[in-house]
């Protein structure tokens, strides 16, 4: 709910980003909870493609005042990491298919059998924001070897071409997986993938899971841009707009209480949201996925992010370090928390 007439008359746009991944807020926006919330109050909802750490409105300083993003956290880290005044207000936690791939002959393998192969690793973008499948790929790879005992030490990295910046698309999607079709060719051993994109390339070429990242019990296993994934808003929403705040926050709770219950349409709208096919989808996301895009903030998905942003910042990723503790705003989750629970203590 908005706090005043001075706020809606101060404001007219809010804006959604479209990363292409699963979560209550695109859920929301899909189901057009989002539109009619804030449409009520005068205020139109506006859903944009992310270009790396741009914006592409006319006025990108406006539009960054009123952004809600809830996406990959490389790119919210390095925004923090050169100043970005953003406040995290939620974290979501959804197992998306993270293995490394090998051709069908390897076969399923152990962590310690990882030992000695030549894994690709893509190059550099043009910024930190933009490294992004190098940074999920160095993650996994170690996060794999790690399961064995094992150090990127003891693996080769070969540097593949980084995907190209652009918007997002089917055909996008697939080019941030080229190493798989280095992997298909022989020039590399094993390649990192994650979500429905890299699980729809992985089966195109004929390739198989080595090693199923999801099937170990711990989460550190995970730990990589999309787990936890970050919910974003700049501070001046905060300030002079919480009553939005709450108002986002409210319906993508209702999304994720939705989705819970609702499997096969969900895994529709994933579809569309992720750029991919149902069977990449079906591939991708197991093991009840729909209960979980609830976002939080616990302890818990909160030191996961600290896991994540120090690993970032040593190997080369931030520009600075974040201090993620500082990052976190909890009270509008939490007053909105407080008053889903009131509402249904009341029925």
């Amino acid at each position: 709910m908005v706090n005043s007439v001075a706020e809606r008359a101060a404001l007219d746009s809010v804006w959604v980003t479209r990363c292409p991944v699963p979560a209550a807020s695109g859920v929301a926006c899909a189901k057009g909870w989002m539109a009619e919330a804030f449409g009520q109050q005068g205020i139109a909802v506006k859903r944009v493609h992310e270009l790396g750490l741009n914006l592409v409105a006319s006025d990108p300083e406006n539009q960054a005042r009123h952004l809600f993003r809830e996406g990959g956290n490389i790119q919210a880290l390095a925004a923090r990491a050169l100043g970005a005044p953003t406040r995290v207000i939620g974290l979501t936690w959804i197992d998306e298919r993270q293995a490394i791939m090998v051709r069908p002959d390897v076969g399923v393998m152990d962590p310690a059998g990882l030992k000695g192969l030549r894994f690709a690793l893509p190059g550099y973008g043009r910024t930190h924001g933009e490294s992004i499948a190098r940074g999920m790929a160095l993650h996994g790879i170690k996060s794999a070897l790690a399961l064995g005992g094992l150090t990127l030490e003891d693996v080769q990295l070969i540097e593949v071409p980084a995907p190209p910046v652009e918007q997002a698309s089917v055909a996008g999607m697939r080019r941030l997986w080229l190493g798989l079709e280095w992997l298909a060719a022989g020039r590399v051993d094993a390649v990192y993938v994650k979500g429905a994109a890299g699980a729809e390339a992985a089966q195109r070429l004929g390739l198989e899971t080595g090693i199923d990242l999801d099937a170990y019990p711990s989460r550190l296993a995970r730990v990589n841009n999309g787990t936890p994934r970050p919910i974003v808003v700049h501070q001046h929403m905060i300030d002079h707009h919480p009553g939005l705040v709450e108002c986002f926050l409210e319906q993508s709770l209702r999304a994720a209480d939705w989705a819970a219950g609702n499997p096969g349409e969900l895994k529709d709208i994933i579809a569309q949201e992720t750029l991919s096919g149902r069977d990449g989808v079906e591939a991708a996301y197991r093991n009840n996925f729909h209960r979980a895009l609830h976002p939080d903030l616990s302890e818990e998905r909160v030191g996961m992010l600290k896991i994540q942003a120090q690993f970032l910042w040593l190997h080369g990723f931030l520009e600075a370090p974040v201090d993620v503790g500082a990052w976190v705003c909890a009270d509008p989750l939490r007053t909105v928390l407080e008053r889903r629970s009131a509402l249904a203590a009341s029925f």
